[in-house]
């Protein structure tokens, strides 16, 4: 049964994912378009095994089914499609990617008109639509869409240019065999910010590790920074939808401090005012930015196709992120973009003209310390059972620490008189149990996490 998750449907290549169950996705989707009279559909592809015939897959199904589709012009981000479909006249989108997944993984995800993820109401109307019987469809010369240089320059558009011709900087770019490959460089072109490249080559077994940026996969992004001396490592995903950090000390940057640092230079440098979303895994620093600049702060599942939903229903949302390094600024586009989160990053660092750690320590002056960790457990049905009954009857303690507050957004979250808090949920696109934990110092995250652990048994 094709089942899309918090983002798109994943599945193992040769299984599940395979072109006959492609052909049945896109002809589900392609029916769900005609019936809401959209007709102008942007393909794009990835660097896995095999993305750019799967792509060529669903163009030639819903050319079948008589929409006008393009393919991009060559492999691409998740945010080149978004992007594209918004500011390039198209009524929706398909990208494959399995993004951060392991290499034996592809999938397909569907970006509707607005230029973000599709809404959850949508994916049920093409999930109900997948049918059995073979489909029936034509082989067609593929006509091309150039997206990346329109997408560049808009970049660069967003971004003070000017302030980055005013120093030397020099960059370690980590693009973990994905399609983000040469596109912070591209961006940067003519400032004084230098960018060192490294796993910029295709490669579908992401050598050997899944193109996730987080720290046990970001060994050789450290190690490059520090060889280099360099001022900032940068690490994207396989589909450039997520983005990681490695100070200038050669230090893993967690992603929740991410968001608190784009937070606090949307508000602090950028003068904007309005709705803020986090998802229930994101840090409790969000809410303190949040309350000393006045702002209002939404907390939702995990998915960015939660914070979308606030983002189309509500409006007024100038910011919105998870735990996963997927950030997005709806003034540009609603959707995850991990090269504009870097540049944002890098603007942020000239402005305060501190280094990154410098950053970090003026916000944990500012807003407190925090510290995080996540682990993942294997899926287990006790493990599943477990958390439901936490969600019924949570415990008045945990790990001897009293609970100020239980939410039951996604999962099972327990928030403590400090802030402090322990998640537990399963995963939406993985088969993993995840848990999550935030507090003042790592020795508490530790014990949090061992508690939550010993809850599960």
């Amino acid at each position: 049964m094709v089942k899309f998750g918090t983002d798109g449907w994943r599945a193992r290549i040769a299984e599940e994912f395979n072109f006959e169950n492609v052909r049945k996705v896109a002809k589900a989707h392609a029916e769900v378009l005609k019936e809401k009279g959209l007709n102008k559909v942007l393909v794009g592809y990835d660097w896995r095994f095999r993305s750019e015939d799967f792509a060529k897959a669903v163009y030639d199904v819903m050319k079948t089914e008589g929409l006008e589709v393009k393919l991009v012009g060559s492999a691409c981000t998740t945010p080149m499609v978004s992007f594209g479909v918004k500011y390039m006249g198209y009524n929706g989108g398909v990208m494959i990617t399995a993004s951060h997944n392991p290499p034996v993984y592809n999938g397909y995800k569907i970006k509707e008109s607005f230029g973000g993820s599709a809404t959850p109401e949508f994916v049920k109307e093409v999930e109900s639509r997948v049918r059995e019987e073979k489909i029936e469809f034509k082989e067609y010369e593929p006509e091309f869409q150039e997206v990346r240089k329109h997408y560049v320059e808009k970049l660069r558009s967003l971004i003070n240019l000017d302030l980055l011709r005013e120093r030397e900087t020099l960059i370690v770019h980590d693009s973990m065999h994905g399609t983000t490959s040469g596109l912070l460089e591209y961006v940067l072109r003519d400032t004084k910010v230098s960018v060192v490249n490294i796993r910029k080559n295709r490669d579908p077994l992401f050598g050997g590790n899944p193109p996730e940026p987080i720290e046990k996969y970001m060994e050789i992004t450290k190690e490059k920074v520090r060889s280099l001396k360099a001022d900032l490592g940068i690490a994207n995903d396989g589909d450039g939808d997520r983005v990681a950090l490695v100070d200038e000390k050669g230090n893993y940057v967690n992603t929740q401090l991410i968001y608190a640092m784009l937070l606090l230079h949307i508000l602090e440098n950028k003068g904007k005012r309005g709705k803020v979303v986090k998802t229930v895994s994101t840090t409790y620093l969000a809410d303190r930015i949040c309350k000393e600049f006045g702002v209002p702060l939404i907390e939702v599942g995990v998915g960015f196709k939660n914070i979308n939903e606030i983002i189309l229903k509500e409006g007024g949302v100038i910011f919105g992120g998870e735990e996963s390094g997927g950030y997005g600024i709806p003034a540009y586009l609603p959707e995850r973009d991990g090269i504009f989160s870097a540049l944002n990053i890098l603007e942020l660092i000239y402005l305060k003209d501190k280094t990154l750690s410098g950053v970090i320590e003026e916000i944990f002056k500012r807003f407190g310390t925090a510290h995080y960790k996540r682990i993942d457990l294997r899926v287990e049905e006790k493990v599943k059972k477990k958390i439901e009954e936490l969600r019924e009857n949570p415990p008045e303690k945990v790990g001897g620490v009293k609970v100020r507050e239980v939410k039951r957004i996604d999962g099972v979250k327990f928030v403590f008189e400090d802030d402090s808090w322990l998640l537990m949920r399963p995963s939406g696109t993985e088969p993993l149990i995840r848990v999550y934990a935030e507090a003042p110092s790592e020795d508490e995250v530790q014990k949090l996490l061992d508690a939550g652990v010993e809850l599960l048994k």
